[in-house]
């Protein structure tokens, strides 16, 4: 631990902050790896982890400062102890390469939630199938209910409404009659 005192105040600051990232970063890996993370990563103004999977660009997540963190400390370290005269090389090499990570995450995230959001479901298989109603659906297309299903290897809770004049309450089998863009057409079983 001598070369730790021997180390410039620069370095300290930039060698406790990469070790802080970095075991920052190992966490949210190991989380990610067991399922904890969720997949996503939540931004500062959506606090839910949904990942906005519209195809736009999110850079200030929560993994992506992390890497900005650890990522410019190591490379701020490094350039400090090369440099150890100079104090703006180190903070400017360390802002670019911290930016570079945050830019890479970011496309990341994106690229991930594209895989995502595929759309795996194939509507025209569900029509026919039977569902069970999960919030009453409104009679004549007055409003919106939900079913849930089993289908395609996987459940679902899907948006429903009916052409029948009556509502059709909670717990009721019904057929799925077609699939439009983003509900199901349903009726009486």
């Amino acid at each position: 631990m001598d070369w730790l005192k021997q180390l410039t105040a620069i370095e300290h600051v930039f060698f406790w902050i990469a070790v802080a990232a970095s075991a920052a970063l190992v966490v949210q890996i190991v989380l990610l790896i067991v399922s904890f993370g969720g997949g996503g990563d939540s931004d500062f103004t959506d606090f839910d982890g949904d990942m906005d999977t519209d195809g736009g660009l999110s850079f200030f997540t929560i993994k992506g400062i992390t890497a900005f963190f650890a990522l410019g400390g190591w490379c701020g370290f490094a350039a400090a102890s090369y440099l150890p005269d100079n104090i703006w090389a180190p903070i400017l090499i360390a802002v670019a390469t911290g930016t570079a990570a945050l830019v890479a995450v970011g496309f990341a995230m994106r690229g991930v939630a594209r895989l995502q959001c595929s759309g795996n479901v194939v509507k025209e298989k569900l029509e026919g199938l039977t569902a069970t109603v999960y919030v009453s659906v409104p009679p004549a297309r007055t409003g919106r209910g939900k079913i849930t299903l089993t289908a395609q290897g996987r459940y679902m809770e899907i948006d429903a409404v009916t052409d029948e004049e009556e509502r059709i309450p909670v717990d009721v089998e019904v057929e799925i009659v077609s699939y439009k863009e983003d509900f199901a057409v349903v009726k009486r079983k």
